[in-house]
């Protein structure tokens, strides 16, 4: 932030430099962009010093959080991690049903398992009964 500060003060003394009258038109308005400019450098460096100080403090929520963790399911296991994602593979195996809504063309997909056997489906966007396309049990998609 000090580039800021230095870039304020090298424009002052430009501005000084030109000699020109601080109570002229000119000078006020000169004078009061440099300060407004003072200002703006002035926030900046208030906000750089909170945003530094809140990732500080997030960094410590975040040591607390893996503490807690720790403590509460124990040391996290690769083993577990691995079995864990096998049990959420096994539901891509499930055979889904698209179906377009006639009413609201809504796009809808379903586990084929849960169609009735006359192919009568419910649109969960307008609640409307729908068939599929091929109007049975249903294979279709």
């Amino acid at each position: 932030m000090d580039y800021l500060y230095e870039r304020v003060a090298y424009l002052r003394g430009l501005a000084e430099g030109l000699e020109i009258e601080e109570k002229s038109k000119e000078g006020k308005l000169l004078g009061h962009i440099i300060d407004a400019l003072e200002d703006f450098a002035d926030a900046i460096s208030d906000l750089n010093e909170e945003q530094e100080e809140l990732n500080e403090y997030v960094d410590f929520i975040d040591e607390d959080l893996a503490d807690v963790e720790e403590e509460v399911f124990g040391e996290f296991d690769d083993e577990f991690d691995d079995e864990y994602d096998d049990e959420f593979d096994d539901e891509d195996d499930i055979d889904y049903v698209e179906v377009e809504c006639p009413y609201c063309k809504e796009i809808v997909y379903l586990d084929s398992e849960l169609v009735s056997d006359d192919g009568k489906i419910e649109c969960p966007n307008c609640q409307r009964l729908i068939s599929c396309e091929c109007g049975s049990g249903c294979d279709c998609e």
